[in-house]
């Protein structure tokens, strides 16, 4: 008696219902799109989502994976081959920046495997997220951040650490807006003549590090020496 699981329990079947569900949860949000939804564009039945994932939740959390494993061990892989180069034992913080940011934009910029897909979907969920995408986030993305937060920390040292913080969650949240596509801004400035995706890692990067290198918030309050940028905001 053969043991061989039917085709609709294989792993194209599998790809298949992942690559559905991760263009309309782009479209749509986590919570509006349904299991039915997903089968009717992947052309199976619930009985094979419910094989392979058990659950929806468990469905969304394999999309996400998928990826983002990938992703953030290319971002590691980056930043250990930054600090291996760096000279004088310290890593400029734009050579931090491009570690981070950089295989995002790439990944961005991918239309044929889904890559681009994917950032947008993630883009969107860093805005909207609900509680269980959020600790799922916050889980992969823990040992990322506590090495690129200590890296900027070090390449920084006069700049305050909660001004880090702020100017990371900026980047991203510029980085999110941006690889969702330029729609809201046609709508108030019209087409753009150049949307080229290759040329959005080039021209993001530029305006991150420009945010990187600004001059720290004026509070009102009385300076402090010690916390000036001083020299290492401009070794960016």
């Amino acid at each position: 008696m053969s043991t061989t699981a039917p085709a609709r329990h294989g792993p194209e079947t599998r790809h298949r219902i992942l690559d559905a569900a991760e263009a309309l949860f782009m479209e749509h949000g986590l919570d509006a799109t349904s299991l039915r939804m997903i089968t009717t564009q992947a052309a199976v039945n619930l009985a094979a989502v419910n094989y392979h994932f058990g659950s929806k939740e468990n469905l969304i959390q394999e999309v996400f994976q998928r990826r983002l494993v990938d992703l953030n061990r290319n971002r590691l892989a980056a930043l250990d081959k930054v600090e291996r180069e760096a000279t004088g034992g310290r890593v400029k913080p734009s050579k931090v920046l491009e570690a981070f940011f950089g295989p995002a934009l790439e990944l961005a910029c991918d239309t044929e495997h889904g890559g681009r897909t994917f950032m947008q979907l993630l883009g969107r969920t860093y805005t909207d997220p609900n509680a269980f995408v959020r600790k799922f986030l916050a889980e992969e993305y823990a040992e990322v951040l506590e090495r690129f937060l200590g890296a900027l920390y070090q390449s920084l040292p006069g700049v305050p650490h909660e001004e880090i913080l702020w100017r990371f969650h900026f980047m991203m949240g510029a980085t999110s807006y941006a690889i969702a596509g330029t729609d809201a801004l046609q709508l108030f400035a019209g087409k753009f003549d150049d949307a080229d995706p290759s040329r959005l890692l080039p021209r993001l990067m530029s305006f991150l590090l420009g945010g990187l290198r600004a001059p720290l918030a004026d509070f009102g309050e009385v300076p402090d020496a010690s916390l000036s940028d001083g020299e290492g905001a401009k070794a960016a």
